[in-house]
């Protein structure tokens, strides 16, 4: 509910909610894209369960299928983005439920929930992808006989890893990527050139994050291979079906890289337009559509001869 008070020129937001601290204390906030803050304001039943990762529990939420569910036997895996929380996804729960699967929200290294790494930097997929094998370990383990990966912006780019490195890639039906990170360079030569950075400074940048006598300026373990997460260099290796989720206003991951996505491979690369402002709010912008979207990508999929339209779609 917005009320415009045009004498003032402001805005009148109503409060629906109050999450965490006192509102009335507060002195700033942030615009944020997470609608649901904790899996019990979806009104599903959900349970929390813990995954083995490298170094200790990764906390994760699941959501099971509703009983005689059509897919029972299909999970979803949902992984939030650089700098969110699990929460982030849950934006995605409601549409799987629907769709009969058993969601599996999970938690991976330094995000805050999992155990962190020996250094304690996220490495932009080349290295989280594992926490989510973990997961999907525990899930065939449940019984799951094929994964849907719903992955959000950095998540997205974990999705596309472990999609071809995983001992499981045979049971990954497919990808549901919102605002995806298809290519690094891509991406943070854009944030560089929305920073105002100079083009050497740019440049350097993509050295030191490379070179492993160099790691004492990032704090790295390891230096970051930026070719092994190019996949739009590497779009032939791409062998999943992929629903792409893109706002063509996204002002942090470019929304052509999901466009050449999309170009290089529309053998199995489904993109769908949004008019969203600003990253990783597709859902937000035309929740309905979002979901539809997911819906009929998701049955084209379940049918044993499908082979669904993979044209560039517009919501």
């Amino acid at each position: 509910m917005v009320e415009s008070i045009p004498d003032r020129g402001s805005v009148t937001r109503l409060v629906e909610r109050v999450d965490a601290g006192q509102l009335e204390r507060a002195t700033a906030g942030i615009w944020s894209g997470y609608v649901y803050s904790d899996p019990h304001q979806l009104g599903l039943p959900y349970r929390d369960v813990e995954i083995a990762v490298a170094g200790g529990l990764a906390p994760a939420w699941r959501f099971d299928s509703p009983e005689a569910a059509n897919a029972a036997g299909t999970w979803a895996i949902h992984i939030h983005g650089m700098g969110g929380r699990r929460a982030g996804t849950l934006r995605g729960i409601p549409v799987a439920r629907r769709l009969g699967l058993t969601s599996l929200v999970v938690s991976f290294r330094n995000d805050g929930d999992a155990p962190p790494s020996s250094d304690g930097r996220y490495r932009l997929g080349e290295t989280e992808w594992r926490d989510v094998e973990a997961a999907i370990n525990y899930a065939v383990a449940e019984g799951a006989t094929r994964i849907v990966i719903f992955g959000w912006s950095l998540g997205a780019a974990i999705a596309l890893q472990v999609a071809a490195v995983s001992s499981h890639a045979s049971r990954i039906s497919g990808l549901v990527l919102d605002a995806p990170v298809f290519d690094w360079r891509t991406t943070l030569r854009t944030n560089a050139k929305a920073a105002s950075l100079p083009g050497p400074v740019v440049r350097l940048g993509f050295t030191v994050l490379q070179t492993k006598a160099l790691r004492w300026v990032t704090g790295l373990a390891e230096a970051i291979n930026l070719d092994e997460m190019d996949w739009l260099t590497r779009a032939a290796e791409l062998k999943q079906p992929i629903l792409v989720l893109h706002g063509m206003k996204d002002d942090t991951t470019p929304f052509e890289a999901s466009k050449q996505a999309a170009g290089l491979r529309p053998d199995l690369v489904r993109l769908v337009e949004f008019e969203a402002e600003g990253h990783s709010l597709e859902w937000n912008a035309d929740p309905g559509g979002w979901e539809q979207s997911v819906e009929d990508w998701f049955r084209g999929l379940a049918l044993p001869d499908a082979n669904p339209e993979r044209a560039v779609a517009k919501a």
